[in-house]
């Protein structure tokens, strides 16, 4: 079982983002769950979301505290929560950054592990017309992990979106492009 632990900010699509995951692993044969955590957080304030993706039925409904994969909806979120704790050795981070590898790696601190980079921000805001990262990130997710195909969430995307889709592929394939993948 692969565990995703993801982080934004309300109102960012971190929630969308772990039901997208879900429904194309589920579509792609399977088994998959996502929730979110909520407190009392408003929107802008950090929020998680988790999801799972197994080949065999998933009986855990508990939070995620040792994610195989972290993926970084926010570029400001490193700086002020400690996206990598409890990230299994091994794992994969996957953020949206327009910093460099060194840059972002002083940013984490004590992570020297796997990390795929994409600058989500700008692509949205150029596919999508806002700053809303969240399907493009699903596209740095694919190219990180290769756990979902991109025709699988291609689809979550069309049936989640409906006419607002294609902008929102355009963005999720450009993503899949232009993540680059370290260590």
């Amino acid at each position: 079982m692969i565990e995703i632990r993801l982080h934004g900010r309300g109102g960012q699509g971190a929630v969308t983002s772990a039901e997208l995951i879900a429904i194309a692993a589920i579509n792609q044969g399977k088994y998959a769950q996502a929730f979110p955590s909520f407190g009392p957080e408003r929107r802008g304030a950090p929020v998680q979301a988790f999801a799972r993706i197994s080949d065999s039925r998933i009986r855990t409904r508990e939070k995620i505290y040792n994610p195989d994969v972290i993926l970084v909806l926010d570029s400001s979120l490193p700086k002020i929560v400690k996206v990598t704790a409890g990230l299994k050795e091994g794992g994969i981070a996957i953020l949206n950054s327009h910093y460099s590898e060194e840059e972002l790696r002083k940013i984490l601190g004590d992570y020297k592990g796997k990390l795929a980079i994409v600058d989500a921000t700008k692509i949205a805001l150029e596919e999508l017309g806002v700053p809303i990262t969240n399907t493009t990130m699903l596209g740095a997710f694919i190219k990180a992990t290769g756990l979902v195909e991109p025709s699988f969430m291609e689809s979550a995307l069309k049936e989640r979106f409906g006419r607002l889709a294609d902008k929102n592929i355009k963005a999720l394939y450009r993503a899949l492009e232009e993540t680059k993948i370290y260590g």
